[in-house]
């Protein structure tokens, strides 16, 4: 029997599954409009301005629920929504899965992809469908891929089979370069743009010695690339005809971005990126910016140690819109375009690792203004999170097994 997680500000949590329910209080009053994090911060580094870290709380007024469709699946990492409203997920392991979006059905694994480095945070990664997925069933997919010299971040294309069976001409269209023999961020996240063209983030793959590359244009570690559906440079790139830079380069300075979403409206580029301890980051994605990592940033390393000089601003590198001390430990993220919950329209909603939790963020005219936390009372580190065809978030979680939750208006 499916269980459900039950919001509402006039009765808490209401019972609405007679096996193994799930009961969460609301862990602050209504009126209280104090910032959600309460834990002190890794750094005493002030903010570059008002807003920028610890925001107002914010609490949804109209009652909500969360409902566990499945709970069989291995390691999941991304999902999108299939035209017929099904969703299609990632299992890092190296295959896909579709679950049905109202009974939670689901489908056995759907093979025929190349072979995955699966490792540390390495495996199958994220998942986006063609603009013309109904006519051309071609689908995109991010993985970390064996190379000479190590490995890396590699993007596959496919055509999901009339049976739903097999991917069939799997094939690598883009390799993000230098190859690295490591198991840390890859990045991975992918997102089509509404002119038909990919973003695609990459890790500047952890260690000391590559973490420098998210700063040097010729590589592809540490950046956010825009590629054509073929895996070609996209026209119009910040770079296109220099030698010192690379044709793909939209933006670079990032450490290790799971999150990319386009804003429904505007159609803007958006990030969540993962700091050190402290310092994971939302920021607004702009052609040829330097976003700054590892010059600049808002956390320490895991050792206690400054990062670098220790410095959070420098002359030509972007400010985050907004940054987290503790971490969220930020993965997929997706705007809410919906009408079921008007409060939430236009919201960003982030799935945190290390957190357990999916914050709400509040954004008006590019700045954040209010953050909420979601499902917080589950334990479960949620990894990914898109938009359904029927106005319901849906967001997995990490591990085995994972679960996948439909999120709505009550």
């Amino acid at each position: 029997m499916l269980s459900r997680f039950v919001y509402s500000p006039f009765a808490a949590l209401m019972l609405l599954s007679c096996s193994n329910p799930t009961v969460q209080t609301s862990s602050t009053p209504r009126s209280d409009s104090s910032p959600v994090e309460t834990a002190a911060p890794n750094t005493k580094y002030q903010p570059a301005f008002a807003g920028q870290t610890r925001i107002r709380g914010v609490h949804t007024a109209t009652p909500w629920e969360g409902k566990v469709l499945t709970r069989e699946l291995q390691r999941p990492w991304g999902l999108t929504a299939l035209p017929d409203g099904r969703l299609l997920i990632t299992e890092k392991g190296g295959t896909l899965r579709i679950v049905h979006n109202s009974t939670g059905a689901l489908s056995a694994p759907i093979g025929g992809l190349p072979h995955v480095e699966d490792a540390g945070q390495g495996g199958l990664l994220d998942v986006a469908l063609d603009p013309d997925f109904a006519q051309n069933r071609t689908l995109y997919f991010t993985f970390s891929e064996r190379v000479s010299g190590g490995n890396l971040t590699s993007v596959g294309k496919g055509q999901l089979s009339a049976n739903e069976q097999q991917v069939e001409n799997a094939r690598v269209i883009f390799r993000a370069l230098p190859a690295y023999d490591g198991t840390l961020h890859y990045g991975g996240r992918i997102a089509v743009s509404r002119d038909g063209y990919l973003f695609l983030s990459t890790g500047e793959r952890s260690d000391l010695a590559t973490r420098p590359q998210a700063q040097v244009l010729t590589s592809a570690l540490g950046k956010i690339l825009r590629i054509t559906r073929e895996g070609q440079p996209a026209p119009g790139n910040p770079f296109a005809g220099r030698n010192d830079a690379l044709p793909e380069l939209w933006s670079f300075g990032h450490r290790n971005v799971q999150g990319l979403a386009l804003h429904p409206e505007t159609g803007a580029l958006w990030n969540s990126e993962m700091g050190p301890r402290g310092g994971d980051e939302i920021n607004r994605i702009e052609a040829g910016k330097n976003y700054g990592w590892p010059v600049i940033t808002y956390g320490i390393e895991y050792s206690g140690s400054m990062v670098g000089a220790g410095i959070t601003q420098q002359t030509g590198m972007e400010q985050p819109v907004y940054y987290w001390d503790p971490v969220l430990s930020p993965s997929g993220m997706t705007f809410y375009s919906g009408t079921g919950l008007a409060e939430w329209k236009n919201n960003l909603f982030i799935c945190g690792l290390s957190s357990q939790h999916i914050a709400r963020i509040v954004i008006e005219n590019g700045r954040v203004t209010g953050e909420e936390r979601l499902l917080e009372a589950e334990g479960h580190r949620f990894r990914s999170i898109t938009e359904g065809k029927d106005g319901a978030l849906y967001a997995i979680t990490d591990g085995t097994p994972g679960l996948l939750y439909r999120i709505a208006k009550r």
